[in-house]
């Protein structure tokens, strides 16, 4: 069986569960979702992984290999590494296109049921945008009708929490800001089963200036008052290749872009992060990946 075991690696869950932010990787999964992504994870040191269950680019909504899925949630589970699932980049419960709407619904329950059954914590979803010139409310009531129901679905014990993603702030998007969570949250009566992942460049090319000083607390802090205490459950660690907000959705290597490293020293120590995990989105392949988890691990345990 695979496993991602690494010299600083817990050997039980309790251990990672006491560390304070696990900190790992978006991992391919091509060929294998655990014999490709766990050795990919393994060979970061990673401490949690996030993986795609379909073409991030497409409506596709393949089964998946129940022998691969069996092996990797049980790795995850032995090993105490959090995972996570990226839903497909097309849905949007906010376009004005019946067809896309329910695509997205399909694809939306498909990623939330392949979460479960590989045993990831949440399902990423990026929040959408309000299409073809409608109102902010008509599009947010459109979230209502067609995401409400997935979440009343979400009834078994190891149903994964539906994780809001907002944008770099691009045309009408949905919720780009820390306080444009609220209405979101409003639209979908906070369900319990509804969290939050702050992507960090996205968040400040939006127009929240992590790298100014405080900027990093001032934030985490709005989005606590916005969608209140225990619902951030997953950050994406990017640094940003533009400027703050420049509503551009580039990702730098940790420390080489405009955020810079100490912001995410700042972020691993803010009360709203306790004991989330941080999953890189960076360029640079195999290397880069191992290099930033290795300088995230570094700003965390100095």
């Amino acid at each position: 069986m695979s496993t991602v075991k690494s010299p600083d690696s817990p050997s039980t869950p309790e251990a990672a569960q006491a560390r304070r932010n696990p900190v790992g990787s978006h991992v391919p999964v091509a060929g294998g979702l655990a014999s490709v992504g766990l050795a990919y994870a393994r060979d970061l040191a990673a401490e949690t992984v996030q993986v795609f269950v379909a073409n991030p680019r497409g409506w596709a909504t393949p089964p998946g290999n129940p022998k691969q899925d069996e092996e990797f949630r049980a790795v995850c589970a032995a090993e105490g590494i959090p995972a996570y699932v990226h839903a497909p980049y097309l849905i949007n419960f906010g376009s004005h296109t019946e067809a896309t709407v329910e695509k997205s619904v399909e694809s939306m329950r498909h990623s939330l049921r392949r979460g479960r059954e590989i045993g990831a914590l949440g399902v990423v979803v990026h929040t959408g945008s309000a299409t073809g010139g409608r109102e902010r409310k008509v599009a947010l009531r459109q979230v209502r009708e067609r995401v409400l129901p997935l979440l009343d679905e979400l009834t078994h014990d190891d149903d994964p929490f539906l994780l809001l993603e907002s944008t770099a702030g691009q045309g009408a998007s949905l919720c780009s800001r820390t306080w444009d969570f609220g209405p979101y949250f409003e639209a979908l009566d906070a369900h319990p089963k509804l969290g939050v992942c702050l992507d960090t460049c996205h968040i400040f090319a939006a127009g929240h200036d992590l790298a100014g000083p405080g900027g990093m607390k001032q934030t985490l802090d709005l989005l606590v008052d916005t969608v209140g205490p225990g619902r951030l459950k997953l950050v994406h660690a990017n640094d940003s290749k533009d400027v703050v907000a420049a509503h551009k959705d580039r990702h730098e290597n940790i420390g080489s872009g405009h955020i810079g490293a100490d912001p995410f020293r700042e972020l691993m120590t803010h009360p709203a992060t306790e004991g989330v995990p941080l999953i890189i989105e960076t360029p640079g392949g195999k290397e880069g990946h191992a290099a930033d988890v290795a300088r995230l691990k570094e700003l965390r345990d100095a």
